[in-house]
């Protein structure tokens, strides 16, 4: 399981402060980690992470995601996310896409943080599957 190291460093956007992830010391280096507290880049300079962070931001989360259920891959929306911070569990909360429709029903599932390896991006290949 992944936990954020006390040296990381959070970085938050320069327009408004929001948390888009850590800076963690690697070597001499620096490495950009997401808010799934996975690499964004390998070690490099101080800069470049904070390039990387300030560029990546939060846009990551508006995309689509698999989340393989009983066997199968559901795709799903990020609607809620809380990293595990200050002695608090994290969490996250998908929802089946419903592509923007407000008339269909969706079902929520809880998950932990870090994410379980069962939620994933999505990929070119998952791009026919059934919506539910």
């Amino acid at each position: 399981m992944t936990t954020i190291g006390d040296d990381w460093i959070p970085h938050r956007r320069s327009s408004d402060n929001e948390l888009v992830g850590w800076i963690r010391p690697v070597g001499d280096g620096w490495q950009a980690m997401s808010l799934f507290a996975t690499p964004l880049t390998d070690p490099v300079e101080w800069d470049v992470a904070e390039e990387t962070l300030e560029s990546t931001s939060l846009s990551w989360m508006a995309e689509p995601w698999i989340l393989e259920r009983d066997g199968r891959g559901i795709r799903v929306r990020l609607v809620e996310f809380r990293p595990d911070l200050d002695g608090h569990p994290g969490r996250i909360v998908v929802k089946t896409d419903d592509f923007g429709a407000i008339d269909v029903p969706y079902e929520l599932f809880d998950l932990p943080w870090p994410p379980p390896a069962e939620l994933r991006p999505l990929t070119e290949s998952d791009r026919n599957l059934p919506w539910r």
